[in-house]
Order: C-alpha cells, then structure tokens, then sequence
C-alpha cells in the first residue's frame, strides 16, 4: 500500500487519465454528478476506475480524501 500525500494530478495519473492540469480542467467540465449520484456509479469511468474509486472508500485508503475532492469538484 502507497502511503503519502495525493494530488489530483496523482489520481488522475492512477486512474488512466491525462494527469496535466489542462487534462483534469477539461474533464471536470465535460464530466458532472448530480443529486444523490455516487462518484463511482457514474457513467463516465469504466469498471476499473469505478472499482478503484469504491475501494479507495470503502478502505479508507490514503486515496481517500482526494477521491472526496473530486467528488466535490464533479459537483460543482
């Protein structure tokens, strides 16, 4: 288990996704939850990401908090 401080960039990069900060501004403004819709429910992550999402969670992983940022930041 990796333990430590995580960026977004980091997360982005441990999700497959472009990890740069023009990568992540642009998904956060193609991609949003609304309502009661679970982060890792969400139809733009494939099953992976969503199993690493809900994991992340579930285990209280040091990802954690920066998964509940995003969370925060897809909801805006």
């Amino acid at each position: 288990m990796e333990t430590g401080h995580h960026t977004l960039n980091d997360l982005f990069a441990q999700l497959g996704l472009g990890s740069d900060n023009e990568a992540i501004e642009d998904f956060l403004t193609r991609h949003h939850l609304s309502g009661e819709e679970k982060l890792a429910g969400a139809a733009f992550w494939t099953d992976s990401q969503r199993k690493f999402l809900r994991e992340a969670i579930l285990a209280d992983s040091d990802w954690c908090e920066i998964v509940d940022e995003l969370d925060v930041l897809l909801r805006h």
